[in-house]
């Protein structure tokens, strides 16, 4: 009897130390399951994070808007990255990642980044700049930028100082903005010095039989320059070929009508038949320079530039243009035109820069070099590229700079020193 219960007691033993065994395996094994399932999200994670960084996006200025719903992809790019906030759908990116240097920001257009945490820059568009709709009330960590390639003409309220204040980044024409874009218009000194339209005087001369001395192309007439009223008055002392809306008394060939033929080698070939052009902007600001100032010296023709007062900082050489502010008044200019014209030598002289290829202006050859953007190159960035990373890059700064601040006052407080 007493072996009888000895073992049934050693049966219960075993049954409850088995039951043990399998509670305990079973948490093992969920533990593990767990343990598992985390490490498998974190590795997925990574591996997404990974493929964004090797996957860049390019960006494409004028692409159209796209629908505003996020992927994933996005989600996390804008969870890991500051986010940039174009306010202006300028860029038609929902989300991208752009690597600026060792620094990396996520671009987007949609506005649901307005409160989101990691969002650090605002970025306008001049054109489309309403202080109407503003992203408001602004936070003191977000820092405003504005890109405005544009003059005063094109968005007024942007040169007036309470408003272009607000901005901590700008790129604009003018150089003393972040990114200064007064050379937006010229692809580089190749193009100055090329010598491939280049018309010699002695033909020129010839073609003064039929050609005025100078030609005037505008088709935005009465702009706030009010140049079409000089060309008006300038007419009246010397002969003018007008071939734009404004002021028309000479036709193109048809195939030349329309802003497209602009930049048409055929355009580019009967303006450089011309010893002079007017090259007349449709705002007077300074650095405010357009295609209108460095068409004529690409071609070998002498400009007759009016427009920014500080053009002659800008000139390939000191005697490359004939500058409508020296003259008291469009009678005086038109004799000196005359005086050109009729005088090889002196005429001359306005293009031996180009045919000795010698850009003596040194502020101008920095401002080329420097810049960090390229005109109608695809091996560079544009200037809206350039644009996006100036800011990202600033924003980084400010980032790294708060950081390090922190870890200051850390070790102040820890070492108990006053702060």
């Amino acid at each position: 009897m007493v072996r009888i219960q000895r073992r049934k007691l050693l049966a219960s033993c075993l049954c409850v130390t088995a039951t043990v065994f399998l509670l305990v395996t079973l948490q093992v094994v969920v533990e593990l399951g767990k343990f598992e399932r985390k490490k498998f999200e974190t590795s997925t994670l990574n591996d997404r994070h990974a493929q964004m960084e090797e996957e860049p996006v390019h960006l494409h200025p004028f692409l159209k808007g796209e629908g505003l719903t996020l992927n994933r992809k996005e989600t996390l790019a804008a969870d890991s990255y500051p986010v940039m906030l174009w306010w202006s759908p300028l860029t038609g990116e929902t989300g991208r990642l752009g690597q600026c240097g060792a620094d990396t920001c996520f671009f987007t257009i949609n506005r649901t980044y307005l409160h989101h945490h990691r969002t650090k820059a605002f970025l306008f568009y001049g054109t489309d700049f309403n202080i109407d709709s503003l992203p408001l009330p602004r936070k003191a960590h977000h820092d405003w930028a504005l890109f405005h390639e544009e003059s005063p003409k094109n968005n007024y309220k942007l040169f007036h100082q309470p408003v272009i204040t607000l901005f901590n980044y700008t790129a604009t024409f003018s150089r003393h903005s972040h990114l200064p874009l007064t050379t937006q218009y010229l692809e580089g000194t190749e193009v100055l010095k090329s010598l491939r339209y280049l018309v010699p005087l002695q033909s020129k001369n010839n073609l003064r039989k039929s050609l005025a001395p100078l030609v005037y192309v505008q088709s935005d007439c009465d702009p706030p320059s009010d140049r079409d009223s000089y060309v008006r008055e300038l007419m009246t002392y010397i002969e003018v070929d007008s071939y734009g809306e404004c002021l028309r008394n000479k036709a193109l060939p048809q195939q030349l009508n329309g802003p497209a033929s602009m930049d048409a080698g055929d355009f580019y070939r009967i303006l450089a038949q011309y010893k002079f052009i007017l090259a007349f902007e449709n705002a007077v600001c300074d650095d405010y320079i357009t295609e209108k100032f460095w068409r004529p010296l690409k071609l070998g023709v002498v400009p007759v530039y009016y427009g920014s007062p500080s053009i002659a900082d800008w000139l390939p050489s000191n005697r490359s243009a004939i500058l409508v502010s020296e003259f008291s008044h469009p009678r005086e200019l038109a004799r000196y035109i005359r005086q050109l014209d009729h005088d090889d030598r002196l005429y001359q002289a306005y293009i031996e820069w180009k045919l000795k290829g010698e850009i003596s202006n040194q502020r101008l050859l920095s401002a080329l070099r420097e810049r960090k953007w390229g005109v109608q190159d695809i091996k560079q960035d544009n200037y809206i590229d350039a644009f996006e990373c100036m800011v990202c890059t600033k924003v980084w700064d400010n980032i790294r700079l708060q950081e390090k601040v922190s870890k200051s006052r850390f070790g102040r407080e820890v070492l108990g020193w006053p702060s």
